[in-house]
Parts: C-alpha cells; structure tokens; sequence
C-alpha cells in the first residue's frame, strides 16, 4: 500500500495523544479514588497540562487524516455508518473522547481556582477520568480495527494488528507523560519505576513487532492469488493479456515495492529508536536525575520517531490482492 504522509502522521500522533490520555486519567483516577485528592501543590496544574498536551495531539492527527480524503468537507457523512463501518466508529468515538477531555479538563481548570481544591473531592472528576481511559481506548482500538478489517490485506488482517496499535499508543503515552513529569523534580525513585515500566512496554512492543514481522514474511503467495484479485478466491484463474500498459489509481495506491533489504533495515531502526533508546535514555535519567528532563524528553521523541518509521513499514509493507492481477 502507498505509504501516505497524511496517514502515518495521523496514526503516529493520534495514537500518542490517546495513550497520554489515557495514562492521565489513569493516574487522576488512581489519585481522586486510589489515593487522597490533591488540596494543594502543583499536581491539578500538571493534569492539566497533560490534558491539553494530549488533546492537541490528538486534535492535530485528525486533522492531518483529512489530507487523505478526496472530499475533506464530506468526513462528516462518515459518522452515519458506525453500525458497520470501523472507520465511522473511531470518529464517534474520537468526538465523545474529545467531550470528555474538554469535560475533564475543564473541571480540572476550575477546581484549581477553588479553595482546597474542594472540586477534587467529589465524585465529577474520577467519574470524568475513568470515562477518558475508556474512550481513549475504544478509539485506539477503532483505529487498529479500520485496518485489521480489511480481508483483501493479508499483513493487515493479522491478529497482531490490534495489539500492536494498542502498545505503541501505551508506550507513547508514558513517555510523553513520564518527559512532562520529568520536569517537576521527580525523585530517583520515582524515575527508577519510569525506566523500568519503559523496559517492559518497550520491549514488549518490539517482541510484537518481530512476532509480526515474522508471520507476514511468511504469508504464503496464494495469500494473493490471481482468483482472490478478481472476487474468485480458490479458483485457478490465469491472465492472459495485461489489464492495460499504464499506472492507474490502483497500481499507485496499493502497489508499493519495498525491497527486503530495505524493510529489514528499516525494522532495526524502528526497535532502536522507540525501544532501544527510550529504554536507555530513561536509564540514564534514573542514574543522573539531573539531566532526567532532557534523557525523558529524548526517549518520547524517540519513540514517536521509531514509531512513525514503523507505521511506514505497516503501509509500504501491505500488499493489496488486487495486485496480483497487475
């Protein structure tokens, strides 16, 4: 499939932003519920900023998706079809994961303003919160379905699709929030349970990844046989003549070649710089908590970087069925 800039961008940044979501309502949830409520300090100030953090990220995915579309002022016809279409439900969710941000955010705002953050203490913000994990989730989830939906892409109807989408919006989003957190003083130990939490998602995500990788290297050429191309799968159907001796729309969008040499470099670069890099750079913040603002703010740049590399590999590497009649 051609790999569109608009696309990956989407995917890269959307899902960061919904993983830093929901990792702070998570932890405002933990904190109202779990814990003892905020009544002074910086921490509401902190929720805020990673609300907004979170909901720009997100605000600019989408609007970078529409870059895609033929008709950009027609996306919002979409929103009739999510009794049956994924791409339709992520941007039902997608809006009620905005409401509720705007929502929580909001309040968040306000109980700052208020006298012993009495607004903390009921039960508007956790109920708030634990709304946004939800429909964070439920839109990440959207999202990876949109493309593990679709049957005439073998590399994409893949069970690891979901997964995968799900732990790089769970790694992006700790590093986002473990950098803006890196900031305020965090204690050694505090940054110890950072870069071990960063070794596990990270390498829990690169495992995904090379199990992946690995399964659509091995997706067998009847995968995309001449009869699935034409609507007749398991026939034994043979081209006598080419279709035609010029590129179309077809062959454009989802005939892309990448060489394997490439994609196998490409992979190793991937894993180096949202794995490899985070996990080191948080190592480091955890040994010289003085230098932990810029080590944390590296590792989620980073991350975002191998994840966009990654994300090109998840296009450039899919292979439509209909290509096998061209």
């Amino acid at each position: 499939m051609h790999p569109a800039f608009s696309v990956i961008l989407f995917t890269t940044l959307s899902g960061a932003g919904y993983g830093l979501l929901a990792w702070t309502g998570l932890v405002i949830l933990l904190s109202c519920v779990g814990g003892e409520p905020p009544r002074e300090g910086i921490m509401p100030l902190l929720w805020a900023v990673l609300l907004a953090m979170g909901l720009l990220l997100t605000l600019v995915g989408l609007l970078s998706s529409t870059f895609h579309l033929g008709k950009p002022l027609r996306a919002w016809r979409a929103f009739s079809q999510w009794r049956t279409s994924w791409l339709s439900r992520e941007g039902v969710a997608a809006v009620a994961a905005t409401l509720a941000t705007g929502g929580l955010l909001a309040v968040v705002g306000i109980g700052m303003f208020e006298p012993g953050y009495s607004a903390f203490q009921g039960p508007g913000v956790p109920l708030l919160a634990a709304l946004v994990v939800l429909l964070a989730g439920a839109t990440v989830a959207c999202t990876a379905m949109i493309y593990a939906s679709l049957k005439p892409i073998p590399a994409w109807r893949h069970r690891l699709v979901l997964p995968g989408y799900g732990l790089f919006a769970v790694l992006g989003g700790w590093l986002l929030l473990l950098a803006t957190g890196s900031w305020t003083g965090l204690t050694a130990g505090a940054l110890g349970v950072g870069a071990g939490i960063t070794l596990l998602i990270g390498s829990a995500t690169a495992l995904l990844k090379a199990a992946y990788w690995r399964d659509i290297d091995r997706i067998p050429a009847a995968a995309a046989a001449t009869g699935s191309a034409v609507g007749l799968p398991g026939r034994d159907v043979r081209v006598f003549e080419h279709p035609h001796t010029e590129p179309n729309y077809l062959t454009r969008e989802m005939g892309f070649v990448l060489a394997r040499r490439h994609a196998r470099r490409l992979r190793a670069i991937a894993v180096l710089l949202f794995a490899v890099v985070p996990a080191l750079a948080t190592t480091l913040a955890w040994a010289v908590p003085d230098v932990a603002g810029p080590c944390c703010t590296l590792a989620a740049l980073s991350a975002l970087l191998g994840s966009f590399v990654e994300r090109w590999l998840f296009f450039a590497q899919a292979r439509h069925a209909v290509m096998a009649y061209y």
